[in-house]
């Protein structure tokens, strides 16, 4: 391997649409060792020429977790089934991306990916289909390739100290009827009191407000929390510098890419506090016996994408990739067919089926819909409302293992809100110099950059300014910044061999940076531009992370559950009397469900809720 790669595109490692489309034999594996990860393969059909000819056929646009997973819930349900990808690979953001050139000696070449996967505790929906997914040694399938994180770290820039919290379930959690406010409080404030500087009027103001969130009826969360901003909400422009790093920016913008100043207090509070950390803590609502934060054991294709694109093969699903959805056409109340362009041969044809779910991302998807599809369902024309931003990861290759921590890492003070995690760690059934490039990297530290615009502490530019280079050197430097301190030397420049960024980051440093793989964010008033799965129309149905779901958060677990009620909406539409797709919704604690009750009471009054000092 050279030394810093930069911003060549990876070549496709899988194979490209003919070939998936031609595929023959059947799924296999290949290992030498046991407990090794499979090499899957594409395999045919399972389904009968005649077989498939006689289901109803439906076109499902876009082949990332929101596709696989409507794919999934179809095929199983006897369905023909096409799925059609823009790129050569499916996955979308999930999958992951080969560094080109630096496998040697017979080795795969370094992993890449748009950035490092996260399977909080509390996602159900996403774990089921895993389970569904056949993985040779697993009895769970693709989820048994989950591991668990066990710490978090808050790295604190200047000498400052760190916030390093273990990740574990209450050893002894309260009993059922047990949580009471007074409870909550206190589990709060002794987190703060370990882990923080905050001053104790600040530390207790922000409990009040997270036991004002709980106890809010469902009326007042989805109309005064949602316009209301988690800034607005927690006062953090009357706060500490310390609340605002901890307690605002350290749970928005490092975790969904949003800004706290902007981003719904319903989103932030019901999910990123509520189902993550507290009842995650106490092991409520969660995928079993799942721990708060779960990772793969290897990079996402091979753990995760290929078994499930392989498995959906041996279910008869066809994928036509490097293809791109042009338009949606509509006509006489129907959705008639959908214009695509092959991106091999730069020809146009125009595809057909019974029923079409739009599974592209919202920034794309939307450009697809046109003024009569758009007349036939306001809601599609209130997508052009969503806000879509950029969080993009830096792979970092490294001569020696630096896991820094058993778990994720956020800088607090890092002025482009920088997350990571160290890789090798946790992939257990790889060994990373004999598996991955030239031999000489031992460690993959994946970060995230989540604010595009705050200029850094090496240039004094925002990221979208920067060259490539300049951007990794940047988040670089503000890793180390957090990592190394007076008494701890983490990162080495020396230590680093190469770097990679997803290659749909393109012309930084220009005058029109563009990011082809963007992230939903959440500003107040989201969801009343969310749409829902089914549509006015009867034969077109919506799945992807923006549209309405109960988790409420652009993740892997709304794309999957979207499609789920997609899925749902089609059988609905097909007056079909086969098994509906089972929806698990966010965990609901009972004990608060009397509170609860009184602050509807108070909502429909005009009142604030019981908590609420204002």
């Amino acid at each position: 391997m050279t030394t810093e790669r930069t911003d060549r595109p990876p070549e496709p490692s899988a194979p490209t649409r003919r070939r998936f489309l031609a595929g023959a034999g059947a799924a296999a594996t290949a290992g030498t060792a046991a407990g090794s990860l499979a090499v899957w393969q594409a395999g045919p059909a399972v389904a009968a020429p005649a077989e498939r000819a006689a289901a109803k056929r439906v076109a499902v646009l876009g082949g990332g977790v929101s596709g696989l997973s409507a794919a999934h819930e179809l095929a199983e349900r006897g369905y023909a089934v096409t799925v059609y990808e823009y790129y050569d690979v499916l996955g979308g953001k999930a999958r992951s991306m080969d560094v080109p050139g630096t496998g040697e000696g017979g080795r795969r070449p370094l992993p890449g990916e748009h950035g490092f996967r996260f399977f909080p505790g509390f996602y159900r929906n996403l774990p089921d289909t895993m389970r569904r997914i056949p993985f040779p040694g697993n009895a769970d399938g693709v989820r048994g390739n989950l591991r668990s994180g066990t710490e978090a770290l808050f790295a604190r820039a200047g000498g400052r100290p760190d916030l390093h919290f273990p990740l574990r379930r209450a050893t002894t959690p309260p009993a059922p009827g047990d949580i009471t406010p007074s409870w909550i409080r206190d589990q709060i404030l002794s987190v703060l009191d370990l882990g923080t500087r905050l001053p104790a009027h600040e530390a207790a103001y922000f409990a009040n407000r997270l036991l004002v969130h709980l106890t809010s009826c469902d009326a007042r969360r989805e109309d005064e929390w949602e316009k209301t901003s988690w800034w607005e909400f927690i006062r953090a422009g009357q706060m500490s510098e310390e609340y605002r790093a901890v307690l605002g920016i350290g749970q928005t913008r490092n975790l969904v890419a949003t800004r706290a100043e902007v981003a719904s207090t319903r989103t932030v509070g019901r999910v990123i506090i509520e189902a993550l950390l507290l009842w995650g803590l106490l092991g409520r609502g969660m995928d079993g016996d799942a721990d708060i934060d779960r990772v793969l054991n290897a990079p996402t294709s091979e753990a995760w994408i290929d078994p499930w694109a392989g498995h959906l093969r041996s279910l008869g699903v066809e994928f036509v990739t490097n293809t791109q959805v042009r338009e949606v056409l509509y006509a006489d109340g129907r959705v008639t067919g959908v214009r695509v362009l092959d991106r091999d041969e730069g020809t146009e044809r125009t595809i057909t089926a019974d029923h079409y779910v739009c599974a592209l991302p919202v920034e794309h998807a939307r450009t697809t819909w046109g003024p009569a599809l758009r007349a036939a369902d306001p809601q599609l024309a209130r997508c052009d409302a969503l806000e879509a931003d950029w969080m993009v990861g830096v792979m970092f290759y490294l001569r020696t293992p630096t896991p820094v921590v058993h778990g994720h890492i956020n800088c607090l003070d890092s002025p482009w809100s920088v997350t990571g995690i160290g890789q090798a760690q946790f992939w257990d059934v790889r060994d990373f110099p004999a598996d991955y490039g030239d031999g000489r990297t031992r460690d993959c530290l994946s970060a995230i950059i989540s604010e595009w615009d705050k200029p850094g502490i090496l240039y004094g530019k925002t990221a979208r300014e920067c060259t490539k280079e300049e951007v990794v050197a940047e988040c670089w430097a503000q890793l180390k910044d957090a990592l190394n301190d007076s008494g701890r030397t983490t990162l080495t420049d020396d230590d680093r061999l190469g770097w990679f960024m997803d290659p749909a980051v393109t012309g930084l440093g220009g005058p029109d940076p563009q990011n082809r793989e963007q992230l939903l964010i959440h500003p107040t008033g989201t969801l009343y531009n969310r749409p829902t799965a089914r549509t006015a129309v009867p034969n077109f149905f919506l799945a992807g992370d923006y549209v309405r779901t109960d988790v409420d958060l652009a993740s892997m677990e709304g794309a999957n559950e979207s499609a789920r009620r997609a899925v749902n909406a089609l059988l609905d539409a097909d007056r079909s009397d086969a098994e509906r797709c089972e929806i698990w919704e966010l965990y609901r604690p009972p004990e608060m469900e009397p509170l609860k009750r009184t602050d509807e009471l108070r909502y429909r009054l005009g009142l604030p809720n019981t908590f609420d000092l204002g």
